[in-house]
């Protein structure tokens, strides 16, 4: 990305490697949304279909922080009425991608479901994100991050040793097995649309998504080298050289040294006996390891800490608080945060070398006045007049 991102009016005309690409996302809660926005950030112009009957979100966020709703247009519809769920038959007629998050059935409950789509726009990526999937038992069942990393078997490998389960925040599944697996999915399809010129159904499940994320600890596991118990393996707090330790000021270092090399370098700086660096990997010294690291991190503060390891390879970080995050110099010389309007957030990404991203902007008065976007879409005014008047639009 050459510069940093500026905010633009997202009916300007967008930049990035999938301008001119038309989205219509399905308004929704969590993973959607966000893969709505990377798209958008990437260069898709994307309308945003909301309920013309919304009520009060789940959580009722300042305009200038929703990031559910900056970098699209913005369009309220009744789909329940025949008028309104006939316009949407019309706008992905000339959409090349169509996301919704809805639980199985309801779009084809609505007459809006990839069957029919595909009858006016036989070239439409139709992108399906559930959390179950879109058949099996559990496929009707309401749920969050938590429930499907539960049944994914990813909440029980999640915290440390005879401790509950840790919730990772809603980032497993939710966004990377959910928002990021969409995202691949239908980049994936619309290649192959390039070469075929067909559409086709993506069905992305959270759970499954998860559980992807998490292929190489099966085989870690089938290979004998992971135990199926929580916080006794090597990346789950097992390893006294793989976890976090409290400072002198009760605040934490991370410590990741799996690599012999790299433990050598911790041990001569922290220091640790020279007994444990030949044994870094004999589970027998592993609780006496641990005590002596455990000590040793809580005689100095946190950032003498990370001073003392900042310039070398042992893998050692502060453990840096949200806010923390935003002002290190690492961040800061990377622009990998970036504020729009009052919100410092972080910066679009990845990063592409052919010019910047613009970084998504809430919608000005042009990207949610229906007749603008309509017209957009090839409708004409009376047209829009008479949906107007049949109640179609919010």
């Amino acid at each position: 990305m050459t510069g940093s991102p500026t905010s633009a009016s997202v009916s300007a005309e967008k930049t990035g490697p999938l301008a001119g690409l038309k989205m219509i996302e399905m308004a929704g809660l969590g993973p959607v949304p966000l893969a709505a926005l990377m798209l958008s950030e990437m260069g898709a112009e994307v309308l945003r279909i909301e309920r013309a009957d919304t009520g009060q979100p789940l959580l009722n966020l300042p305009e200038e922080y929703d990031l559910d709703r900056q970098g699209r247009s913005i369009l309220k519809l009744d789909l329940k009425r025949p008028a309104g769920a006939e316009l949407l038959l019309r706008l992905a007629a000339r959409a090349d991608l169509l996301v919704e998050g809805f639980r199985p059935g309801v779009m084809e409950r609505l007459g809006l479901g990839p069957d029919v789509l595909f009858q006016r726009n036989p070239a439409l990526i139709y992108g399906r994100l559930t959390g179950f999937g879109q058949d099996g038992p559990l496929s009707g069942r309401a749920g969050h991050d938590i429930t499907y990393l539960a049944y994914a078997g990813l909440l029980h490998a999640i915290g440390r040793k005879d401790a509950p389960p840790v919730p990772p925040l809603n980032l497993v599944a939710d966004q990377g097995g959910g928002a990021m697996m969409l995202i691949g999915g239908v980049l994936a399809a619309l290649f192959q649309r390039s070469r075929t010129g067909k559409g086709q159904v993506v069905d992305a499940s959270m759970i499954e998504g998860a559980s992807m994320l998490a292929a190489p600890i099966h085989a870690y596991m089938a290979a004998g080298l992971w135990s199926d118990r929580r916080g006794e393996n090597l990346l789950d707090s097992g390893a006294p050289f793989y976890d976090t330790y409290e400072t002198a000021d009760a605040r934490h270092i991370a410590i990741g040294c799996l690599e012999p090399r790299f433990f050598a370098e911790f041990a001569r700086l922290l220091p640790l006996a020279g007994h444990f660096v030949g044994g870094q990997y004999d589970k027998s010294l592993w609780p006496a390891m641990r005590a002596a690291i455990a000590g040793r991190v809580k005689e100095k503060p946190r950032d003498e800490w990370a001073e003392l390891f900042a310039a070398t390879d042992a893998c050692v970080a502060p453990v840096l608080s949200l806010v923390e995050a935003r002002n290190h110099p690492h961040n800061r010389a990377r622009q990998s945060f970036v504020r729009s309007g009052g919100l410092e957030r972080p910066a679009p990404t990845p990063r592409f070398s052919q010019g910047p991203q613009p970084l998504a902007a809430m919608p000005a008065a042009a990207d949610r006045q229906p007749a603008g976007i309509l017209t957009r879409f090839g409708l004409g005014q009376e047209e829009i007049e008479a949906l107007a008047k049949a109640g179609a639009l919010g």
